[in-house]
């Protein structure tokens, strides 16, 4: 019998490996870091535009409706369009659309940043947004296509960092660019961000498409973008101008219509654009019931926090978005280890975790939160909400892409980031209505003796407060302080109620999916036939 000696393991070690495989390894390192980069400049864009408000208002002439259109109107186009678009990826090639999406999503900001009026900054918005729905689903489609599957966990745990991570990369660039130059530089950030993964697109992304028979769903993606449009619409809308104002209910109503012939529509065809049967596998209901949770509570965080750092501490832009970091330096790590802990735990145990944890965090920022505490009260739980969210992020997102075979994954993928996009409208329309009603409720109390102009728009908000401060003579250190402490207040009740939520959610995805069921999605749904009875339509879903 012969053994190994030192040095035999030594040289075997030394011998050099594949160079076939390693060109492989090397190139699919490129095509992770040139879809994260073009993932970073869509999401950067979602928030970036929240801290140039005050100077949009001035250069332009901008009213707070038009200023809304400016900041909402890129995300009502990205949230309509990801489903169709993921799939004209599958069917025309992914790297085409990644392409195309990235330059007209780096023109579109070049045109932003030189709008001399507030309408061609809304219509340049809306263009943007249109590309960033050409690049968003077609990002995870080229990594779920081109890594193999021991390899796909890790980059979509890295995808799912950046894409929870990247709106606040948005809010400190952005910070920094309003607080030293001017607005213009707020586009700029993502211009390069595109332009570089664009450059890396070029070079490393392969060309990959599917083969398809049969005409393209073209009812069906014109219903999908009605339907989430005018729901994202009406979400946004209803907090700011009223959830009975015309266009408020005008979204609802063509949202909620074009969903319902949406789902009609597609169980009836052959080669839908997505089948709607796949969310009887519950673990792919419970992934996006899981992250719908996860987006609605971190875009309604975002939204209150800058606001209570701001406001409420006396932060700067840039300062209050430096704050975050801490969040973000939990998350990202987490969803890059969160699939390896999902390989042994399963499915249902790490997303009711990581929800929970989340909900703990939601629960700490609301219980320890305050004036006087300063910003240290609040750091453990943003710490804890962004250890929870990373460890939530990627089991979902690999649940749902999954779910769907290969020929597929640009849908998938769409379905992915629209129940992301969806969740975060829902949060900052609801986070933000709670935080209102309570901190109004706590303030009229100050208001007394005050005129009633100025009554109103101490009513409308601590940074209306600031605006009419040196009209209230005498009264003003009592009514600001007293509007710092109705904030407060309003942000205990808005984290109580996300805290809820979330627990909710855990619940649900604890009792909904199976126990033993894999993190690691699965192609092999077992999908029944559907009748033509509307019955048996809706049971199908279920």
């Amino acid at each position: 019998m012969t053994t190994d000696t030192p040095s035999h393991r030594l040289d075997r070690a030394d011998l050099p490996l594949d160079p076939a495989a390693a060109a492989d390894a090397r190139r699919r390192r490129m095509i992770l870091i040139a879809t994260c980069t073009a993932l970073m400049a869509v999401v950067a864009s979602v928030s970036g535009l929240n801290v140039a408000q005050q100077q949009l208002a001035v250069d332009l002439g901008a009213g707070q409706s038009a200023l809304l259109w400016a900041i909402n109107g890129y995300t009502i186009a990205l949230a309509a369009l990801l489903l169709p678009i993921g799939a004209i990826g599958d069917r025309w090639g992914r790297k085409h659309v990644l392409v195309g999406g990235l330059v007209l999503f780096a023109v579109a900001n070049v045109v932003a940043s030189a709008a001399g009026t507030i309408s061609l900054l809304i219509a340049a918005r809306v263009l943007a947004g249109v590309g960033a729905a050409m690049i968003m689903p077609v990002t995870l489609s080229v990594i779920t296509s081109s890594f193999p599957a021991e390899e796909r966990g890790n980059a979509i745990g890295v995808w799912s960092g950046i894409a929870g991570a990247g709106g606040i990369f948005g809010l400190i660039s952005s910070a920094f660019l309003v607080d030293n130059f001017t607005w213009p530089w707020v586009f700029m950030a993502p211009t390069v961000l595109a332009l570089g993964a664009l450059a890396m697109t070029v070079k490393f992304v392969p060309h990959s498409r599917e083969h398809h028979t049969g005409r393209f769903d073209t009812l069906g993606s014109v219903l999908s973008a009605l339907a989430v449009g005018g729901l994202v619409l009406a979400i946004h809308e209803g907090p700011e101008v009223g959830w009975t104002a015309p266009l408020t209910v005008l979204g609802a109503v063509v949202g909620i219509a074009s969903a319902i012939w949406f789902v009609r529509w597609e169980l009836r065809q052959e080669r839908p654009l997505i089948d709607l049967r796949v969310f009887g596998n519950r673990a792919v209901a419970g992934s996006s019931v899981a992250l719908m949770a996860t987006f609605v509570i971190i875009m309604g965080l975002f939204l209150v926090v800058v606001q209570f750092l701001q406001a409420v501490l006396g932060f700067s832009a840039l300062r209050a978005a430096v704050g975050l970091l801490p969040m973000a330096a939990m998350m990202m790590p987490m969803s890059t280890i969160a699939p390896r802990i999902a390989q042994r735990t399963g499915l249902r145990p790490i997303l009711t975790a990581g929800i929970s944890i989340v909900g703990l965090g939601l629960a700490m920022t609301a219980a320890f939160g305050s004036v006087d505490g300063g910003y240290l009260t609040v750091l453990p739980g943003l710490m804890i909400i962004g250890f929870g969210t990373g460890l939530a992020m990627t089991p979902g997102t690999t649940a749902i892409t999954g779910s769907l075979p290969e020929d597929k994954q640009g849908v998938a993928s769409a379905l992915n980031d629209t129940v992301r996009e969806f969740g975060g409208a829902i949060g900052i329309a609801l986070v933000g209505s709670l935080l209102n009603a309570g901190y109004k409720s706590s303030v009229s109390e100050a208001t007394v003796g005050l005129s009633p102009e100025l009554a109103e728009s101490v009513k409308d908000g601590i940074g209306s407060t600031f605006a009419v401060a040196p009209q209230l003579g005498a009264d003003a250190p009592r009514v600001i302080e007293a509007a710092r402490n109705a904030f407060v207040d309003g942000w205990a009740l808005s984290m109580w109620a996300s805290a809820v939520a979330a627990l909710v959610a855990a619940v649900f995805v604890w009792v909904w999916i199976p126990k033993g069921t894999s993190a690691l999605g699965s192609d092999a749904l077992d999908l029944v036939p559907v009748e033509d009875d509307d019955e048996q339509l809706v049971l199908s879903l279920v």
